[in-house]
């Protein structure tokens, strides 16, 4: 149930911009990237605008000119089915290009990240004679039955200091690593990565609410997150108030409709109509239901019916 309340693919994405922070002026960033139609849709695709891009982040070591990464959130499953459906997606990727072979298949390769460690999927590997290669903490490169180079980050595994963003996507979170985030966060000075990092810290809020809790015990702490929190708090006041000021108007414009149906069913028995012809005129003029003129006729205070009575 938790996993469908927590946003945990646009924190993926903002983690990813943040990771690559470095690099990030010589890189686009699609999220969702549309293949064809809806369910075709690649989590992000990063771009690399030329060659000259230098990426320092360990994660981005294997990156050519197109490079698609599929995430699955912590309780997704990631299996063999999953790895070749990312390889089937960069085929797709490849073959939509410009021209005939406009995308060159060694400029592509394929990121696979969860925060688990898919033991059943490297044991298939292990099983039918892919060879797994270590690149790092929580980094694997996958050799053999790929048609892109491909790597597989396990987020859990990966030093904390190093990757803060991809590391806080998890909900196994302690009071430390929260503390350590709110840090890292504060120190941003940019428009664009404060507002990526609201989009991590609310994941990391969201899958840690019991941490979170003890942050606000603490006074200092609870200072501080209240500070990062503002924004989203203002944000969502002002979502609150056009949602209730659009409510106000639509309620609005039903008690006018009331008051002029009323006005007009009076108006017509002030001019000696009989109920069958008022009923069908308001049913027309204001589109009302059979049920619903009736009502009207029903309902109309006695005062208004006897306002145009003769002495």
């Amino acid at each position: 149930m938790r996993d469908k309340k927590v946003q945990w693919h646009s924190g993926f994405v903002a983690a990813m911009n943040l990771e690559l922070m470095g690099s990030r002026d010589g890189l686009i960033f699609e999220k969702e990237y549309n293949l064809n139609t809806k369910p075709l849709e690649i989590d992000l695709l990063i771009i690399r605008k030329d060659e000259t891009t230098r990426i320092e982040n360990e994660i981005g070591h294997i990156f050519r000119g197109h490079n698609i990464l599929e995430y699955k959130s912590p309780e997704d499953h990631l299996n063999i089915d999953s790895f070749y459906k990312a390889q089937a997606y960069a085929a797709l990727y490849k073959s939509y290009g410009e021209s005939v072979d406009a995308i060159k298949a060694d400029d592509i390769t394929v990121t696979l990240v969860r925060e688990a460690r898919p033991e059943g999927l490297l044991r298939y590997f292990e099983e039918n004679g892919c060879q797994v290669q270590k690149g790092g903490k929580g980094i694997y490169y996958i050799k053999g039955a790929v048609l892109f180079e491909t790597q597989l980050i396990v987020s859990g595994e990966l030093d904390k200091k190093s990757h803060i963003w991809l590391g806080a996507l998890s909900g196994k979170m302690k009071k430390a690593d929260l503390t350590e985030l709110l840090e890292n966060i504060r120190m941003l000075k940019g428009k664009t990565d404060r507002e990526l990092a609201d989009s991590v810290l609310e994941v990391s809020i969201g899958a840690n609410k019991e941490i979170v809790e003890d942050l606000i015990g603490d006074e200092s702490m609870c200072q501080a997150l209240m500070e990062l929190l503002e924004p989203q708090i203002q944000k969502r006041e002002k979502e609150l108030e056009q949602v209730l000021l659009k409510k106000g108007m639509k309620e609005g414009m039903k008690e006018g409709m009331k008051k002029g149906i009323q006005g007009m069913v009076a108006a017509l028995r002030d001019f000696g109509h009989a109920d069958a012809e008022i009923k069908t005129a308001i049913m027309d003029h204001y589109s009302l239901t059979q049920e619903e003129a009736e009502s009207y006729l029903k309902t109309l205070p006695q005062k208004m019916m006897g306002s145009g009575s003769t002495e």
